[in-house]
C-alpha cells in the first residue's frame, strides 16, 4: 500500500526523515536571506516526500579516453567535482549536455522495517531532460541518498541546491524475515557526501 500525507508526518516526528518540512515548499518563506524566493518545491505531499538536494557535494563523470566503467572497481578519478554557483535565482550546481552526475540528499531517512522507499524525478527536472535515476531504499536502510542524474538534453541545465530534486514514495509490505540492517547492506548509514560504487 501506497502511504499517506498524514503516515509520513507520522513517521517523520519518530525520526524517519530529519529534517523534515511538513508542507509542500514553492517559496522561501520571509524572516530568511532569501524569503520570497520562488524554489522547486520539497516537503511532503499528498502520498509522497519531495526531497532536497544537498549542497555539499555534485559530481561529474569526465570522459577519459580509454577508460571503461566497471562497477567492481569503480574508479573516482573518473569523477570531478561541480562548483556551486549562486545568483538570483538560487544556489545550483551546472550538469553539461550529455553528462552524468552523483549527488546526494539533504535530508537523512531511516526506512522502517516493513517499508520500501522508492525515488522517482520531478517532472519540472523531466520536462528539461534531466532523469533522476528510480533508487529503491529497502527496509531498515538508513543514510542520505546518493542520487544519479542523466542529462539527456542537449544543453547545459542548472540543478538547484537545497531545493526539491526528487520525490519518495514510501510503500508497505509483509514483515520480511531479513532487512537491508539485517544483511548489513554494503549502502547502509550513507552519509551527506556522495559514496561511491561498492562491491
Amino acid at each position: 500500500m501506497l502511504k499517506n500525507d498524514r503516515w509520513i508526518v507520522a513517521r517523520a516526528a519518530e525520526g524517519m526523515l530529519e529534517p523534515f518540512q511538513p508542507d509542500l515548499v514553492r517559496q522561501l518563506p520571509s524572516g530568511g536571506p532569501d524569503a520570497g524566493l520562488g524554489v522547486l518545491s520539497f516537503g511532503c505531499s499528498s502520498y509522497g516526500y519531495d526531497l532536497r538536494l544537498s549542497p555539499r557535494e555534485f559530481l561529474i563523470f569526465r570522459h577519459v579516453p580509454g577508460t571503461v566503467m566497471n562497477p567492481k572497481r569503480f574508479n573516482p578519478a573518473n569523477l570531478e567535482p561541480a562548483p556551486l554557483h549562486r545568483d538570483e535565482d538560487g544556489a545550483f550546481f551546472i550538469l553539461p549536455a550529455h553528462s552524468y552526475g552523483l549527488g546526494v540528499a539533504l535530508e537523512r531517512l531511516r526506512v522502517p522495517p516493513t517499508i520500501t522507499v522508492i525515488c522517482l524525478g520531478k517532472s519540472t527536472y523531466a520536462r528539461l531532460g534531466i532523469i533522476v535515476n528510480t533508487t529503491p531504499a529497502e527496509a531498515s536502510w538508513e543514510g542520505h541518498l546518493t542520487l544519479e542524474f542523466s542529462n539527456s538534453s542537449g544543453a547545459d541545465c542548472r540543478i538547484y541546491a537545497g531545493e526539491g530534486i526528487c520525490q519518495l514514495l514510501f510503500f508497505e509490505g509483509d514483515p520480511c524475515d531479513t532487512t537491508y540492517s539485517d544483511r548489513a547492506g554494503k549502502y547502509q548509514d550513507q552519509p551527506e557526501r556522495v559514496t561511491m560504487a561498492r562491491l
